[in-house]
């Protein structure tokens, strides 16, 4: 059967989508691997290296299918040793020398104690030189009695929506939880005024999610007052697929590129956008009465800080050619942190072809690659040093920039470069299930099972 030009115009995305994800996935297996950690400890910091600290809440009221991050049911007196766990581990960082401007509390929902978060970023002003923090939080906190205590400690805050829908967020188990679409969306109008910047988490490419629901969200994203949206795609890895299908059923890589252009088209297209890009997923509120300080994107592998410092039970830290992994287990965390030992499970070793890699893939998920700093920190300009990544790029017709200087994006570039993302992190999903193996049992049934106490 021959192809009209309309359906070879179709295939030839979908193909290098289903190439990249092959070629990345296997890249990641191989090298996104544990090794033990002879010397038990994190380097000591490099003087006058800027570093963000990333803070692991591993606590949530409600355990979403998709999601891999180390995470557990709260319970009150268990959150409670853990953060005071957290803070000593802080202290350690203080102690062997390391400062941090920036800090960013991930989980998890980091929010779901809200008097240890808070004393918890009080420490870190205390210890460190803090210029900005960044939490993620979940839509029932977005209250007066949470957002009074909140104002002046955090400068941007993360909401987790993943969608407005009331279908959707039924079939996540957030409908009862979180509230309505309805609901969410007037507590986001509310709240933004607490902070420089109020960011929402989206996510798009859910199974049963279809245009008209995708193009609804946009919209109401359009007019719910946040200062910043997250647009990213859904990702699996091994362990969550089965629970995933389970619960939102098969995921559709064909329609992820065609979603990704509506809403990167409806939020940053056309003549009166009502966005700018800030990365390949996140968008900024073009308005000129809002003259807040915008942020970047920050999360505990893309961060505006290249090299990241990570605590608590499940937190990464990247460092250098390493990627560290601080222990699931969580009460072998508080044991480890209480006894004045750093509580690595183990590492990373990251070839400098890979290193390259990940600089290629973060400067392009900012929507600029320098590069001139390419050539700085590798000795080789970046043709020389990924040969086969650029000329692939290339012969997609990824970039609408490509000089002595820069490159930049097209439309097809930045879903090329959203497949590479979406690949590297379900890559770093696997490395948590390296970790998460070493669970022992009665914590893998809480994380896996129906999420109760045995």
């Amino acid at each position: 059967m021959l192809l009209t030009p309309e359906q070879t115009q179709e295939v030839s995305p979908m193909l290098s989508e289903r190439m990249l994800t092959t070629v990345v996935r296997a890249m990641t297996d191989k090298t996104l691997t544990l090794h033990p950690v002879p010397e038990g400890a994190l380097p000591d910091p490099v003087e006058g290296r800027p570093y963000t600290l990333y803070v692991h809440v591993p606590f949530c009221e409600r355990l979403c299918p998709y999601c891999s991050f180390n995470r557990f049911p709260y319970r009150e007196r268990r959150a409670r040793d853990y953060f005071k766990a957290l803070r000593q581990e802080m202290r350690m960082l203080a102690a062997q020398g390391y400062d941090f401007e920036s800090v960013y509390v991930g989980g998890g929902t980091p929010t779901v104690d809200i008097d240890e978060l808070c004393e918890t970023i009080d420490l870190a002003r205390d210890l460190f030189h803090v210029k900005e923090v960044n939490s993620e939080t979940n839509p029932n906190h977005l209250i007066p009695e949470y957002l009074d205590k909140l104002h002046g400690r955090i400068q941007r805050l993360s909401v987790g929506v993943q969608s407005f829908d009331d279908g959707l967020l039924r079939q996540m188990d957030r409908y009862q939880k979180y509230g309505s679409g309805e609901e969410i969306f007037e507590r986001i109008g509310e709240a933004a005024p607490y902070f420089e910047s109020l960011n929402v988490d989206m996510i798009f490419n859910f199974p049963t999610q279809t245009e008209d629901i995708l193009i609804s969200d946009c919209e109401k994203i359009a007019l719910c007052g946040c200062h910043q949206t997250t647009f990213s795609p859904l990702y699996q890895s091994h362990a969550t697929t089965r629970k995933m299908e389970q619960v939102l059923g098969k995921m559709d890589y064909d329609k992820e590129r065609r979603f990704y252009h509506i809403l990167d088209e409806i939020l940053a297209g056309g003549d009166a956008p009502f966005f700018e890009r800030r990365t390949l997923w996140t968008f900024n509120r073009l308005d000129e009465n809002l003259k807040r300080k915008q942020h970047l994107e920050v999360d505990e592998y893309a961060v505006s800080y290249e090299e990241c410092v990570g605590i608590g039970s499940g937190s990464i830290t990247h460092l250098g050619d390493n990627l560290f992994v601080n222990t699931f287990n969580l009460e072998e965390y508080g044991e480890l942190v209480r006894a004045g030992v750093t509580p690595l499970l183990g590492k990373t070793d990251l070839p400098r072809r890979d290193l390259m890699r990940y600089k290629f893939l973060l400067q392009l998920y900012s929507l600029r690659f320098d590069k001139h700093e390419f050539e700085h920190d590798f000795g080789v300009s970046v043709e020389r040093g990924l040969p086969v990544e650029m000329a692939f790029m290339r012969a997609n017709g990824a970039f609408a920039t490509d000089n002595d200087d820069e490159l930049t994006l097209t439309p097809a570039g930045r879903y090329l470069t959203v497949v590479l993302y979406r690949q590297y992190l379900a890559g770093l999903n696997n490395l948590r299930e390296q970790a998460r193996a070493k669970l022992p049992g009665e914590e893998r049934d809480l994380l896996f099972g129906d999420g109760t106490e045995k």
